[in-house]
């Protein structure tokens, strides 16, 4: 079970990747900004969001690190911008994972179907490590 890194930005996330990059030899990724992603009348969608980057990743140097930009009014702080992010196709090796780490932490999303995964989930451990779970998560 790869556990990788989830690198957040402050508006800034395009230009890091193409930064990364080119560091690394990389042609630039596929980027989903959060204006693709399936409309919920619930919740509205900010103009100023529609733009931001809502997921990459790149492959560097055999690690995958993913990239996202902090939606609008959500905290930021250099260098706390980053979580930790299990992918697996073991339902209950992710559920196992969620359900211990939760304890004493705190759960930012309970384990959920999404549009991109059967299963996700995030917390803030009691560490306060920021951990993302994915179930059989694509390849984007």
């Amino acid at each position: 079970m790869p556990i990788n890194v989830y690198l957040n930005f402050n508006g800034n996330t395009r230009e890091a990747i193409e930064f990364y990059a080119e560091v690394f030899g990389q042609a630039v990724p596929k980027i989903m900004t959060f204006g693709e992603v399936p409309a919920d009348p619930n919740h509205p969608l900010p103009e100023v969001a529609k733009n931001m980057v809502m997921h990459s990743r790149l492959e560097i140097l055999g690690s995958i690190v993913m990239f996202s930009d902090v939606f609008p009014g959500m905290p930021f702080t250099m260098g706390n911008n980053f979580s930790l992010s299990v992918v697996t196709e073991d339902r209950e090796v992710l559920q196992s994972a969620f359900n211990r780490l939760q304890e004493g932490g705190n759960v930012i999303m309970e384990l959920q179907e999404t549009f991109w995964a059967p299963l996700y989930g995030s917390l803030t451990d009691k560490f306060g490590v920021q951990w993302q779970f994915n179930l059989g998560m694509n390849e984007f």
